[in-house]
């Protein structure tokens, strides 16, 4: 008689688990091949220039702006700017309500031309008297007298002159006009409104000359110098290059982001850039260390700090799969880091869409630069 095996319920249980591990590893490349393309942003390495370049980014600002201001209450009467107009030095750009003020200057006007007059006849009547006096029908006292009347004359004409030259400032300062150069990024005051000493009334901005502040990284500080090399990339023109130079190294660095500020001097006379607009600025570093250098983005740390990028190569069937590589970083350079192993010039780096991609994962390229 056979014997009849015995149920083990622990070995039905190992059975199954080690058909699921079967069925789910047959079921594993299935599950890639249909995961949904994950959308990438991709850079292409470029090849190291001679010299070394140093990138950095920043944002055009101008280098005079102002906002101004009444020098004497009253309301607007006139405006003659308005936002957009460019301007030159000098010319007016609002009238307050000068009628008062002018009256008083006329008023200074009559006042100081009756002293005047007052001049002429206290120098007339000392004249006589010196002709008196010399013919000995005056005493001498009585030529001091006219001559005190002379001075005190001439002292009041004077004072309204003084006075004169107060009441026409205080009629120009009803007027304000541009300091310097520039366009009207703003207006702040309306016709008819009330407007006091201190208040905003224009923002005036000039275009030129134009600086560039950036941020240097701390190990690449002591390497730029008044005379290096700068170039100046717009972002909003692809393919302009602007000359800029070196206008302040400031050495009071931020102790947080370990950076120091490096102002740029560009000029534009064509007036292609404006402030606002972000910029490349490359430095050209003589001592600069070969290599190619990625985005910062593009850079992920392992668990165990391992620096990894991930590229996108191409499959057996020619599509574009993402790749994970691992890397040696060197120094920082601003918003890049400087590779000094596991990559070269052509590698296709992927900058965005890098935080939960898997090895071997179909790619769908929405930029590529």
């Amino acid at each position: 008689m056979t014997p009849r095996p015995v149920f083990s319920p622990m070995r039905s249980l190992l059975r199954g688990i080690r058909v699921t591990a079967s069925v789910a590893a047959l079921l594993l490349p299935l599950s890639v091949a249909a995961q949904a393309p994950a959308p990438v942003e991709i850079v292409t390495l470029a090849a190291a220039q001679g010299g070394g370049a140093l990138d950095l980014t920043g944002s055009v600002t101008a280098q005079r702006r102002a906002e101004l201001s009444p020098r004497v209450s009253g309301l607007v009467s006139r405006i003659r700017a308005d936002v957009g107009d460019r301007v030159r030095a000098g010319e007016p750009l609002l009238e307050l309500d000068d009628a008062l003020a002018r009256l008083a200057h006329q008023r200074d006007q009559a006042q100081l031309e009756e002293a005047r007059t007052r001049v002429r006849e206290a120098e007339r009547l000392h004249a006589e008297n010196r002709s008196l006096v010399d013919r000995k029908f005056l005493p001498e006292t009585r030529l001091l007298a006219s001559q005190a009347e002379v001075d005190i004359a001439r002292a009041a004409a004077g004072r309204l002159e003084a006075q004169l030259k107060e009441s026409a400032e205080r009629v120009s300062r009803h007027r304000v006009a541009a300091p310097f150069d520039g366009v009207i990024a703003q207006r702040m005051a309306e016709l008819g409104e009330w407007v006091d000493t201190g208040d905003g009334l224009f923002e005036l901005v000039a275009l030129s000359p134009l600086r560039i502040d950036v941020q240097m990284p701390q190990e690449r500080f002591a390497d730029v110098r008044p005379g290096t090399p700068v170039t100046v990339l717009p972002d909003a023109l692809p393919g302009t290059r602007l000359t800029g130079r070196i206008g302040a190294r400031v050495p009071v660095g931020d102790a947080v982001a370990r950076t120091f500020l490096v102002r740029i001097l560009v000029e534009d006379p064509d007036e292609r850039i404006v402030p606002g607009m972000s910029a490349h600025v490359r430095f050209e570093l003589a001592d600069a260390a070969p290599g190619v250098s990625v985005p910062r983005d593009a850079l992920v740390r392992s668990v165990d700090g391992q620096a990894e990028v991930w590229l996108a190569a191409a499959s057996d069937d020619g599509k574009a799969v993402a790749r994970k590589r691992s890397v040696v970083a060197g120094r920082s350079l601003g918003d890049r880091v400087a590779i000094e192993s596991g990559l070269a010039p052509g590698d296709r780096i992927i900058v965005r869409g890098n935080e939960r991609l898997r090895d071997g994962q179909p790619l769908r390229v929405v930029a590529e630069r």
